[in-house]
């Protein structure tokens, strides 16, 4: 019997896990004192980035293209340019997103997975200069 490849995904639950992990994520973006400037730059309703945000998760996981079937490319870097995205939005959207995935996805290998490249579009998605201490 050959091995089957799985996605990460399926290895994380599908799109139930998803769905729980994007709604933790905004619900302590919501919630926590330390997430403030971060959920300053969102709209007061966050259920449309949360579903929009669940719809990209899936298909960047690896499950279907869900976000492009319903939105079209990303662009995330365009469509996020609108928003002031600095050192500690960028922080404190990582803080909120660690420990989300760290309530909803069980194996710390795959949360490890997970977090490398999350990182790396983080970072990506800054678009103000860090200021000068």
């Amino acid at each position: 019997m050959a091995d089957e490849t799985i996605t990460l995904y399926e290895a994380i639950g599908g799109e139930q896990t998803v769905r729980n992990l994007t709604k933790r994520f905004y619900q302590l973006m919501d919630t926590l004192p330390e997430a403030a400037h971060c959920r300053a730059i969102h709209p007061q309703d966050l259920a449309g980035s949360e579903s929009k945000f669940g719809d990209y998760l899936v298909g960047y996981l690896g499950g279907p293209p869900v976000y492009m079937e319903k939105h079209g490319h990303p662009m995330l870097r365009r469509r996020h340019f609108v928003a002031p995205i600095g050192a500690v939005e960028r922080d404190e959207w990582l803080m909120c997103f660690r420990r989300a995935m760290d309530e909803t996805i069980d194996n710390p290998k795959l949360r490890d997975i997970i977090w490398a490249p999350v990182e790396k579009l983080a970072f990506h998605m800054q678009n103000q200069e860090e200021k000068p201490s």
